[in-house]
């Protein structure tokens, strides 16, 4: 009998994400998981646009005053006292962050709870790891401590790819047996199912947020190349978010790419599979990824994949057997990788095939949730 049930003490679970809908999109089916096992769950991001979802499933919901990108004392500080007075409120017996900000504030937090058993997820290091300016090398060494003191406070760190856990550990910043690794978080492949190809073989997508860091230049540019030579191919784009953002490119800029005309331009949607469908390879051109989970539901409903030979990303493709690996900034490289699916379009039908068997045998969420599931010690549930 659950623990709900029998009036007896439930275990509670706090999770803590960078972004409302992230919850759901990303942690969703683990959240089910512990809801299943017999847990209460708080969850806690910035905004409230989630919370009517989430108290329907019948988790707690705490909106907290996180700014995802810059740096301030001041906002930093209103965030670490929030979560330790969130800590304190909830009492949870587990917690979960993921995202630099609540990672770093919520495990500094949970310094003054000894009773929680305290585990992060290292989604991406963000653009203070990969830009080179003088500016973020004096931030990258003030988050690198910032990452030190906090993943102390963590039992275990997981990762979702390999050179992100090499660079932490290469920076002193994590113990080695604290790291586990995962690949990225999984996608529900029972919800992202294999969609017949569409009419237009030639036809291309990329779903982002609109920052640089994404590779939106170098794919508009890629288009424009392949477009002069292949006015038939088509070219789309899903990106939302005009953030605080150093990278982030002007509503000015995205407005002069509609008007040429090369490049179809979507606001975010809730429910990218349409897109996907109607697309036959999926593209994305990223400096840098935890794991890209566009890519995987991409992956699951068939679809060849070409993205960059960086970390996060050339993990999720074998080039030449599930999609291509370009060079990172490189929009003629990845307009010569457009153009061979454009001169050989039975590659696109074997390539997504492969796609999908990959996401069933690497990143079916179900597996990926079991392995962090099993390290915060939440395998059995409560009886």
């Amino acid at each position: 009998m659950r623990a709900r049930e029998t009036g007896i003490k439930r275990d509670k679970i706090l999770i803590v994400g960078g972004l409302g809908v992230s919850l759901l999109l990303f942690r969703g089916d683990l959240i089910k998981s512990w809801l299943k096992k017999g847990y209460a769950v708080t969850a806690a991001a910035p905004g409230r646009e989630m919370e009517n979802q989430l108290a329907g499933l019948g988790v707690e919901y705490r909106d907290i005053p996180l700014k995802r990108t810059g740096l301030s004392p001041f906002r930093d500080l209103v965030l670490l006292s929030t979560l330790r007075r969130l800590i304190k409120q909830v009492k949870p017996d587990y917690i979960l962050y993921y995202t630099i900000k609540p990672v770093i504030y919520g495990s500094l937090a949970a310094y003054f709870n000894k009773q929680a058993r305290v585990f992060s997820i290292i989604t991406g290091l963000g653009y203070v790891f990969t830009k080179s300016s003088w500016k973020n090398l004096v931030l990258k060494k003030l988050v690198a401590w910032l990452y030190r003191v906090a993943l102390n406070r963590n039992e275990r760190v997981f990762f979702q790819n390999p050179d992100d856990s090499k660079t932490f550990r290469d920076l002193n910043i994590v113990d080695t047996e604290k790291v586990i690794q995962i690949n990225g978080s999984g996608v529900n492949i029972d919800y992202y199912r294999p969609a017949p190809l569409p009419n237009e073989l030639a036809s291309f997508l990329l779903i982002a947020r609109l920052l640089k860091e994404k590779g939106i230049m170098e794919f508009v540019q890629a288009a424009r190349i392949v477009k002069r030579r292949y006015p038939e191919a088509k070219f789309a784009m899903i990106g939302w978010q005009f953030e605080e953002n150093p990278s982030a490119i002007r509503q000015e800029q995205v407005d002069l790419w509609q008007s040429e005309g090369i490049v179809d331009i979507y606001d975010e949607t809730d429910d990218v599979r349409p897109f996907i469908a109607d697309t036959a390879v999926y593209v994305l051109p990223s400096y840098r990824e935890g794991t890209p989970r566009t890519v995987l539901e991409a992956m699951a409903m068939g679809r060849p994949i070409i993205t960059t030979d960086v970390p996060g990303c050339r993990e999720t493709v074998e080039d030449g057997v599930n999609g291509f690996l370009v060079p990172v900034k490189n929009s003629e490289a990845l307009a010569e990788a457009m153009e061979r699916f454009v001169l050989q379009p039975d590659l696109i039908a074997r390539m997504g095939e492969t796609s999908r068997k990959i996401a069933e045998e690497k990143y079916d969420v179900r597996k990926v949730n079991r392995v962090i599931n099993e390290t915060m010690g939440l395998a059995q549930g409560q009886t």
